[in-house]
């Protein structure tokens, strides 16, 4: 069955949709011998498929990898940094660093820490970032001064940002402390820097970010995670990462 280059990429496992799209335009893939173009389709079963001159087939397919990283400041949520940063594949150990594929699903801004999903299965990081899918993501956040009582209201119903209002999120106030106040935030969406330019634009700018949770799976409690260190995921964690019947996949044996 035909399907889009980009997707039988991911699905293989090989990167990331949006990955798998700059390497058919960096006329990194061929097809029966000729250079791959962007929206091409291809028969993964009769096509040749290669990807740097290694023709890819199912067979070669990696086993798939689900992480839980709690990613610390100062280290950015990509494969590979052009600036020359630290990465969140480099806090991987070696053998997790050579898995063809892995990368983070989503983003976590270079100034904030905490929970971070990663792997190679392309075909979740597409459908957990789709806009049509909402996962919740809790954080704790600091901010300079005390929020008043209509700032929280205006948080929670949502505020404009560029033209487009933010959907409501669950804003709780967890406590005071140097005239800094501390927050529990749940959002159902993610738009850049969020919380920290409404923050901003509230007059309450944050301090610090860190996310603790991403849907049930969270890098407190039983399963802590200390920043910097990572995790496999369980299976009843890669369940939770389903959404009704929209996310299906086939999960690994989980040791």
């Amino acid at each position: 069955m035909t399907a889009r280059l980009q997707k039988i990429l991911s699905q293989w496992g090989i990167a990331s949709r949006r990955r798998s799209e700059q390497l058919i335009l960096a006329g990194r893939v061929r097809v029966n011998g000729a250079v791959a173009k962007l929206g091409q389709t291809a028969e993964p079963t009769t096509d040749r498929i290669e990807v740097d001159g290694r023709l890819i087939t199912m067979q070669s397919r990696p086993e798939p990898v689900y992480l839980l990283l709690n990613k610390p400041v100062g280290v950015v949520s990509t494969c590979f940094d052009p600036q020359g940063r630290s990465t969140v594949i480099e806090l991987l150990p070696s053998q997790l660093r050579e898995c063809e594929g892995i990368h983070p699903v989503g983003r976590l801004d270079i100034d904030s820490s905490g929970a971070l999903l990663l792997t190679n299965d392309g075909e979740l990081t597409f459908r957990l970032t789709h806009p049509s899918h909402s996962i919740s993501k809790t954080y704790a956040v600091w901010v300079q001064g005390q929020p008043s009582q209509p700032a929280i209201d205006a948080w929670r119903s949502g505020i404009d940002l560029d033209g487009q209002h933010t959907l409501p999120a669950q804003v709780t106030v967890l406590k005071h402390q140097d005239n800094n106040t501390l927050l529990k935030i749940v959002l159902t969406e993610g738009r850049n820097r969020q919380i920290r330019r409404v923050a901003t634009q509230l007059g309450y700018p944050v301090l610090h970010l860190h996310r603790t949770r991403i849907g049930d799976i969270s890098i407190d409690g039983d399963l802590s995670l200390a920043i910097g260190s990572h995790r496999h995921l369980q299976l009843a964690e890669l369940h939770s990462l389903q959404s009704g019947d929209r996310l299906k996949f086939a999960f690994p044996s989980i040791n």
